[in-house]
Parts: structure tokens; sequence; C-alpha cells
């Protein structure tokens, strides 16, 4: 198969389908079920990138004191279930990682 003949074929499928939301998205309404379950879409993609790479950073599984991702993310979790802001919770975790990475936390 001609692989622009696929390229285009794809990048077609994917202008249409991003175009309908833009077309049909006044219109466009979704049972209440599937409204509650797109909201945990967001934290759950976040978990999905975040968590192996906090616990694995160097490609094994690193669960040690030395593991400057960790307190970061434990803080980030605690941040968000607590005050429901997750810039708040980016924000304190960035502090978190740079001071224990930095030594100024204990570690």
């Amino acid at each position: 198969m001609n692989h622009w003949l696929a390229i285009s074929g794809m990048m077609l499928l994917t202008v249409l389908i991003r175009a309908s939301f833009l077309v049909f998205g006044q219109r466009l309404t979704f049972p209440g079920w599937l409204n509650r379950a797109l909201h945990y879409v967001p934290p759950a993609v976040l978990s999905a990138l975040v968590v192996p790479m906090a616990l694995a950073p160097a490609g094994t599984v690193d669960i040690s004191l030395h593991n400057a991702y960790l307190p970061g993310i434990i803080v980030a979790a605690l941040v968000a279930w607590k005050s429901g802001k997750t810039l708040l919770a980016i924000v304190v975790s960035f502090v978190v990682y740079g001071l224990w990475r930095w030594g100024l936390l204990p570690g």
C-alpha cells in the first residue's frame, strides 16, 4: 500500500472526527452516565502518565528515599484530594520534588 495514501487517509479521518465536535457540538448531548464517566478521564490519563515514571525513573522500580519523584507525587495526591485544586497540587508537588532533589528536605 502506498504510504502517502495511508497517511492521507489517517489525516482525513482525524480532521473529520475533530471537526464533527465543532460542527455538531451544540446539538451533541451525552447520556448522564457517560458525562459522569468522562469526568474521570483527565485524572486517569494523568495518573497513567505520571505513576510509571515516578515509580521507575531509571527503568527499574525504585521505592526509596533517594527517588525524589515519590514524595512529589504523594504530596500532589494529598493536596489534590484535600483541596480539589489540580494546579495547586502540581505547583506544590514541583516544590517538594525540587527541594527533595536538591537535598533541602530529608531523604
